[in-house]
């Protein structure tokens, strides 16, 4: 396949994503919540229609694409034009009661990036604050076929906070590596 100069294939993504649309599901995936700002890297509101969603501190919906689910970093290059990556900030990520295990993995590219439970985590683009529009969308970026879901709460947990006391540092490992623990 050919390259498109960057500006040109950003350009180009943005067409075709905005003409592709959702995979056609509307269940709910278009709905917003008003998630709470604090200082966990990582919170949980409930959106009609989607669930206990996690949010980051500047209130955008979390996605991980069931591609990446073995923690495997694939959204490179174009795909980072709508797909960003949850930057951990300085120290340990920080979550309230209801989110599963945080942690920090290194990308191909050498940046930081948050996991749920071994998932990259990701804000979309095309989201205003609050708002939950990538569930179930799907893309294709340098033709690998992404599938897109928001990143929901851990049911399972007992109510403790990840990462946010005991010290220690992040655990962190190449994005490469199949678990980032």
């Amino acid at each position: 396949m050919k390259r498109l100069p960057t500006s040109a294939a950003i350009v180009a993504a943005a067409l075709a994503l905005g003409a592709c649309g959702s995979s056609g599901n509307d269940n709910g995936s278009s709905s917003s919540a008003t998630p709470a700002s604090g200082s966990d890297t990582v919170s949980v509101e409930h959106v009609d229609g989607v669930g206990d969603v996690l949010f980051d501190q500047s209130g955008m919906a979390l996605y991980t694409p069931e591609q990446e689910a073995n923690g495997k970093v694939l959204c490179m290059d174009s795909c980072l034009a709508f797909w960003k990556p949850l930057e951990p900030g300085s120290g340990t990520p920080t979550s309230e009661a209801g989110v599963g295990r945080l942690a920090v993995i290194t990308r191909p590219d050498g940046t930081k990036q948050v996991t749920d439970d071994g998932k990259p985590l990701y804000t979309f683009t095309e989201d205003s604050k609050g708002e939950v529009t990538g569930n179930d969308f799907s893309d294709d970026f340098n033709g690998q076929a992404f599938t897109w879901h928001a990143a929901l709460s851990d049911q399972m947990s007992t109510g403790s906070s990840s990462g946010s006391t005991g010290g220690g540092s992040p655990s962190t490992s190449s994005g490469n590596s199949s678990s980032p623990y």
